[in-house]
């Protein structure tokens, strides 16, 4: 909702008021605005609007995703680097429903600024693959494929990724 910058201003004043608050001596006060600078701190690395688009992907609601990822106007200017990545990761995962050159286009921006967790690398890679399978262009999906593999160490994409190496051998 804050703009990052907000965020980080807002964190230090509440930090710089509960330093306040110990001096005076009230460190029931001082303790609690700790934790609520916290809570700045952490939505600064995480926005809370892509943590509900997040919420609404995992029900399949699409639409209540779209409707969240609307609210952000400008991503370059109000989000991280990251964020930006999961950003455009998620609107990634909905065109792939429709338009699958809108969909590669957003998956390679999402890997380019960068997710902060393998297994979304490695889901981004797999549709990577998966498009470029049914583009015709076998041989950047076998290299797609064989990345997403290397990265999924604990075996959440294991299915897939057979079910899609068995498809390439038909092309």
């Amino acid at each position: 909702m804050f703009n990052k910058n907000i965020k980080l201003i807002l964190a230090v004043l509440i930090i710089a008021y509960a330093v306040y608050q110990f001096i005076e001596g009230f460190i029931g006060n001082g303790i609690f605005l700790i934790f609520l600078a916290l809570i700045f701190i952490f939505l600064y690395y995480r926005n809370e609007i892509i943590l509900l688009s997040f919420l609404r992907m995992r029900k399949q609601d699409f639409e209540g995703t779209k409707k969240w990822l609307s609210k952000i106007k400008k991503p370059e200017a109000s989000l991280t680097k990251k964020q930006q990545g999961y950003f455009n990761y998620l609107h990634g995962i909905m065109s792939s429903q429709t338009n699958l050159t809108q969909a590669e286009k957003y998956f390679k921006k999402a890997l380019k600024l960068g997710l902060s967790m393998k297994h979304d690398v490695a889901m981004a890679k797999l549709s990577l693959a998966g498009i470029a399978m049914q583009k015709r262009r076998k041989r950047e999906a076998t290299m797609l494929l064989n990345e997403a593999k290397k990265l999924d160490k604990q075996n959440l994409l294991a299915d897939q990724i057979k079910m899609m190496q068995q498809q390439m051998k038909r092309i």
